[in-house]
This record gives structure tokens, sequence and C-alpha cells, in this order.
């Protein structure tokens, strides 16, 4: 049986890579000890969070690069409040970031906004109170 699915690196194409990571620096990351001119690696909890040119990244999957706006993705940064979103939000704009959504309660039941970051990387900052946290501080979907 196959094992489930886990997400290990999350790749972003991004304009350009030393801008990029400055931004991510900004807000806090710190850059992993193998990033280079091309790509910037940042360890998150569970994953790494990589930023790679966004031509190479077409390339190197063999599709064009051309497409602006909004993508059909948005990633989620989950915290353990509504203050702790507030704070982080706060944080997100002062890295150079853009708010395009300002935090407030949901219909299902929690509170989150919406940022972007320079490249218009669209994502989440919520507090889910449907979701559990684990040991090794992961949300899960279970206790």
């Amino acid at each position: 049986m196959p094992s489930p699915l886990s997400l290990t690196l999350l790749t972003l194409g991004v304009a350009d890579v030393a801008r990029a990571a400055a931004f991510y620096e900004a807000f806090g990351l710190t850059r992993a000890a193998d990033s280079n001119d091309h790509v910037a690696f940042f360890n998150t909890t569970g994953s790494i969070l990589a930023l790679y040119g966004r031509e190479a990244l077409a390339e190197d999957a063999e599709l064009t690069a051309a497409g602006e706006g909004f993508r059909g993705v948005a990633m989620a940064w989950n915290l353990r409040s509504d203050e702790e979103v507030d704070k982080a939000v706060v944080r997100w704009v002062a890295a150079g970031g853009r708010l395009t959504r300002a935090a407030r309660k949901t219909f299902w039941g929690g509170y989150s906004a919406y940022v972007s970051d320079p490249d218009g990387h669209l994502w989440e900052i919520a507090h889910a109170p449907g979701f559990f946290w684990d040991a090794a501080g992961r949300m899960t979907a279970q206790e």
C-alpha cells in the first residue's frame, strides 16, 4: 500500500529569486545554507519552502511561464488563535507583502485573512478551530 501524500517541499516560481528570498527573510524565515543564486530554501514546520525562478520552473515542467493573476491556488498558514493571525498579518505587510482581504470571522467558524507575497502568490493566514496540533507543532485533521 502506498504511503499517504506528504507535502515535503513547496516550490514557488518567482520573478527574482534574490528579491523573493529577501521578502521571506524580512518576514522572519532563515535561508538554508544550500541556497544559491538560482534557488532559495527555507525550513518550515514539516516541509521546505523553495523559491525558484519562474521561467526556470516552467521550463523544468515543460510548460510556458505565461499566466498572471489568480492561479486557483492559495497556500495556508494556520495558527492557534485569532490574535496570532492578526500579528502575522501585520508582520507580513511590514515585510513587504500585500493584504488582499482583511482578517475576519469565517462562515466555517474560523478566522482568516488573505495576503500575497511580492510575486502575487496567495496565502491564507488562518485560525481553524476544527484542527488539532501534534507534539511537533504540526497541524492535523484528527486528534
